[in-house]
């Protein structure tokens, strides 16, 4: 089984070295000093409790120097992957799988859905159909990251917590696909269970990213705070309520409710959400993915979507004034 992923910064940084630990053939794409740290001495992951390792790796900034894999797992931010759908063609065979581990509403996400909106595609994270042209839905296997990790420095992964990689076919059916890759994946000591439901993970995770992401690029608030402030507290779970209401009509189930899942947002403690990192190291921001989707989607449900529409104005011009969007 031959693996590559592409974009192995902390998450696919994090899944290489573990599939290398346990002795799959894996390959890596990836770019600027991140790619020369490892191409030089290798990658070494650190780990709570374990002493840190160092693994040889094949490295790449070339697709083609790799050939055809079995599974590409692709780890990029939402906004950064359609100007590579390109560059990856090298990677693919007739048979060749895309595991999509990227976060925010997916380009394929009404690929075989099954309702009324099955095959509709979204503008919001695949304009001109990019991605559904480029790679083709019928390749894609789902893929729900959990994980919390950062390049420490190049070459060098900070494992943090988690190690669940849930995956799911757009479909729902336990397919051979599937089932190999997640053997593979708990072979190297993750977790990786085949949902019949993605969808409904999606939401989960998405439900945070679309409130709290936001808020604290505005606010510059970490977790606990923002979670626990009456203000932004109130405007995350208006955020929260619409995108439930928009789900729902997509046929998701919530497991928890809003309250709960605020609450667990509180929990992570002084943590600096992702757009907030992104904003402060003068990186793009995932507005589009995990923002203006919601947006969309409420658009094509038919459900309004007062408090999203709001913080998206505000962030998309925060980011904008920063030269970030």
């Amino acid at each position: 089984m031959k693996i590559c992923i592409f974009g192995a910064g902390a998450i696919g940084g994090y899944m290489a070295a573990k599939l290398v630990q346990a002795g799959a053939d894996v390959s890596i794409v990836a770019r600027g000093p991140h790619l020369a740290a490892m191409q030089k001495k290798g990658l070494t992951l650190i780990e709570e409790g374990r002493d840190p390792v160092t693994l040889p790796v094949r490295a790449t900034a070339n697709a083609a120097d790799l050939g055809p894999q079995d599974y590409v797992i692709l780890t990029l931010k939402a906004h950064s992957v359609p100007p590579v759908v390109g560059a990856m063609q090298p990677l693919f065979g007739p048979d060749t799988t895309l595991v999509h581990g990227v976060n925010g509403v997916p380009w394929w996400y009404f690929h075989k859905h099954g309702g009324p909106l099955d095959g509709t595609r979204l503008a919001s994270v695949d304009p001109g159909d990019v991605q559904w042209n480029g790679f083709g839905p019928d390749r894609v296997l789902g893929c729900v990251v959990y994980p919390a990790a950062e390049v420490r420095e190049p070459g060098t992964i900070h494992h943090i917590e988690g190690n669940r990689f849930s995956l799911g076919e757009p479909d729902g059916s336990k397919s051979d696909r599937a089932t190999a890759l997640s053997q593979a994946l708990q072979a190297a000591g993750l977790k990786a269970p085949v949902r019949p439901r993605l969808r409904d993970e999606i939401w989960i995770k998405l439900w945070g990213n679309l409130s709290f992401n936001p808020i604290s690029a505005l606010t510059h608030a970490t977790l606990d705070v923002l979670c626990t402030d009456p203000g932004t507290r109130d405007v995350a779970r208006r955020m929260m309520i619409e995108a439930q209401t928009i789900a729902e009509k997509l046929g998701v189930n919530f497991p928890i409710d809003v309250e709960r899942r605020i609450d667990g947002g509180a929990a992570v403690g002084a943590h600096r959400t992702s757009m907030l990192q992104d904003l402060t190291a003068g990186r793009p921001m995932e507005i589009d993915a995990l923002v203006r989707s919601v947006q969309e989607l409420g658009r094509l449900t038919e459900t309004p979507t007062p408090t999203v529409d709001t913080v998206l104005a505000l962030v998309t011009l925060r980011a904008r004034v920063a030269g970030l969007y």
